[in-house]
């Protein structure tokens, strides 16, 4: 919850201040295309919980259409940091990442559109597509005595000491042994746009994501594991048009 907090108040400083430096392009918000990308943060995720892509293009005056492309690290409900003895941390009990890729099509409604030079365009929109999940192992390094370390994949019959485990293994490390999981995406969300320039936009997506996979993904083996993920999520996006 304090990152949100953190990354709310750091959205509305960057949003206070490109509302104040652009007025010169102001006045005529008509588009036909737009890209955006964004920053995301969800309640399955850490600080940061994903990178998003979005490609839009106007149906009629209060239509749009869109496809897109999120990316993003989900996690266990049930994950929790502990430090180690060399002041580093790791997840006891987490055995494998699953790396989210979601592209999706969907279709955006504004509500209320934006006055010139100041206001906030406010639009709902909905989104489905498929999803590819990554499952990769999560490694640790373990002392398995005082002289010689291993790192190796989490297991719960092998590393039941934690005070044995020095950390975490080195990034990406074990990545080519990951599996892949099929699966669905959808999510509905409420779009907040700021700003007052003509060309680029800088908003705020606020939402709800649902995704599931064929089959259970094994992220901590000690606990319930799950096939279907529910989240809220904020998106801080920033973008051009045309």
């Amino acid at each position: 919850m304090k990152g949100i907090k953190y990354t709310a108040v750091l959205f509305f400083f960057l949003v206070s201040g490109v509302v104040l430096g652009q007025r010169s392009d102001s006045g005529d918000y008509e588009y036909d295309t737009e890209i955006l990308v964004g920053v995301n943060k969800n309640t399955n995720g850490g600080l940061i919980g994903g990178f998003s892509f979005k490609y839009g293009m106007r149906i009629d005056e209060m239509n749009f259409q869109f496809f897109g492309l999120d990316l993003a690290n989900v996690k266990n409900p049930k994950e929790v940091r502990y430090n180690t003895v060399l002041g580093n941390s790791y997840i006891f009990g987490k055995s494998n990442y699953l790396y989210s890729i979601r592209p999706y099509y969907g279709r955006e409604l504004i509500l209320f559109k934006k006055a010139p030079q100041q206001g906030v365009q406010v639009s709902v929109l909905g989104a489905v597509g498929p999803t590819l999940g990554i499952i990769a192992p999560y490694f640790i390094e373990y002392s398995v005595s005082r002289v010689e370390t291993v790192r190796e994949q989490f297991n719960p019959a092998v590393h039941q000491s934690p005070l044995s485990i020095l950390g975490p293994g080195r990034i990406f490390e074990g990545i080519s042994r990951s599996e892949v999981a099929a699966g669905a995406n959808a999510k509905a969300a409420v779009n907040f746009e700021f700003g007052a320039f003509k060309s680029n936009v800088t908003g705020l997506e606020l939402g709800y994501q649902l995704e599931g996979f064929t089959r259970e993904i094994p992220l901590m083996p000690t606990v319930e594991n799950r096939q279907i993920f529910q989240s809220v999520y904020f998106t801080f996006f920033y973008g051009f048009r045309k």
